[in-house]
């Protein structure tokens, strides 16, 4: 491999290129993490993402219209020390401020959240990990994810290798999602689409669910 190949070029030299899988029949949304902890710059994990949380939003309304289940997410310890989130917290001390019942738990009042829609407690950044959202997808009947909030490389990737991982076609709207970085914004979502999910337009997200 010639080291002065770009890297879209070394990504099609491993067969890594743009590769559709598409929608399934029956899909569900995750919210990930839209939260005040995450999207208020008074807490040290908060980012400014006003246009992330107004197409997030947009996609959640559709998928209410369209009928499809709705899960949003919330990083959340439950021990004064957060112990539940072991090595994660000590990696991140700041997410000892998520603390169960506080203001940085609470979603984002921005999002239209729906009485029927779930709200899934996590410790680790997927959605996956020690929670109830595989067998309730799995109940459901959901072949397909859309995976939208933050943050893009950390607990929006987490999920969307999970959500494969698991067998769910995974969809992520570009402008659905957000980080505190650009760089790594831009980086993980380039990684995503190679390897793993649909990285698409919210617009063709929205096309699809008014389609339903």
């Amino acid at each position: 491999m010639d080291s002065m190949e770009s890297r879209e070029e070394i990504y099609e030299h491993a067969g890594m290129t743009e590769n559709p899988i598409g929608f399934g029949e029956r899909p569900a949304i995750v919210v990930v993490d839209i939260q005040n902890g995450m999207t208020d710059p008074d807490n040290p994990l908060g980012s400014v993402l006003p246009e992330m949380v107004e197409y997030a939003n947009e996609v959640v309304r559709a998928g209410h219209e369209a009928d499809v289940p709705v899960v949003f997410t919330r990083t959340v310890t439950k021990h004064p020390d957060a112990a539940d989130m072991g090595v994660f917290a000590e990696k991140i001390p700041a997410l000892k401020t998520l603390q169960d019942e506080t203001e940085w738990t609470e979603i984002d009042n921005r999002m239209d959240v729906d009485e029927a829609d779930h709200i899934l407690d996590k410790q680790q950044q997927s959605a996956f990990h020690g929670t109830e959202l595989h067998s309730m997808l799995t109940t459901l009947g959901v072949d397909t994810l859309v995976v939208l909030g933050c943050s893009t490389s950390g607990c929006v990737r987490a999920t969307v290798f999970d959500a494969v991982a698991n067998g769910f076609r995974t969809i992520v709207p570009v402008e659905a999602v957000g980080d505190r970085s650009t760089e790594q914004h831009e980086a993980n979502l380039f990684d995503m689409g190679a390897k793993n999910a649909d990285v698409i337009s919210t617009a063709d997200v929205l096309d699809y669910f008014h389609s339903q």
